[in-house]
């Protein structure tokens, strides 16, 4: 068991002393994965990418009787470090979609082609809604579109976060787009 997964499960049991440990061992793969998030953000956020590291550590390393800290090893550590991130800024865009708008957004039309480019804050929130549509069909296919799109890792990389092999995880990811194309069809 690696130096990290021990003290996922430290940290996760309550020592507060192992939390403070943890960070510097993960804090390079915890800003890249926030980098790759902040980067699909339109310019001129107020969020940076260490503050989003932040951010999403406390919520990882929260209460020890929270089901978000119980982590069975590193990946799945790193894969509750993205979904978190990912929460954050969706939260983030309702919050300010809600400001600037008066909670009254409309749906606009996404570009499933150009899934890694900058995203503002209606479409987080659109796609953030159709993908929690696909989860109640196809888990598996949702969490991989959601490491790809929101966090920024390849289709290969989303699919080994998940454990799947590179057919699966392509073919989840084939499966996911042709069911995000139709889902948006009948949206608009």
């Amino acid at each position: 068991m690696s130096d990290v997964t021990q003290l996922i499960e430290a940290a996760a049991a309550g020592d507060r002393q192992a939390a403070a440990d943890l960070l510097p061992l993960v804090y390079d793969e915890l800003r890249k994965l926030a980098a790759g998030q902040m980067s699909r953000e339109k310019p001129g956020q107020t969020l940076s990418a260490t503050a989003l590291v932040h951010e999403a550590y406390l919520r990882l390393i929260g209460p020890a009787d929270s089901p978000d800290s119980d982590f069975a090893n590193r990946r799945h550590f790193f894969a509750a470090a993205a979904e978190a991130m990912r929460r954050i800024l969706v939260d983030r865009a309702r919050a300010r979609q809600a400001q600037k708008r008066g909670g009254d957004g409309k749906r606009l039309p996404i570009d499933l082609d150009m899934l890694g480019g900058q995203y503002s804050d209606a479409e987080i929130i659109d796609t953030d809604s159709v993908v929690d549509a696909l989860a109640a069909e196809d888990p598996d296919a949702a969490e991989l579109v959601r490491l790809h799109v929101f966090v920024g890792l390849s289709v290969e990389e989303a699919g080994q976060a998940l454990g799947m092999g590179r057919s699966t995880a392509y073919r989840n990811w084939d499966f996911a787009r042709a069911w995000l194309r139709d889902a948006v069809k009948r949206w608009e």
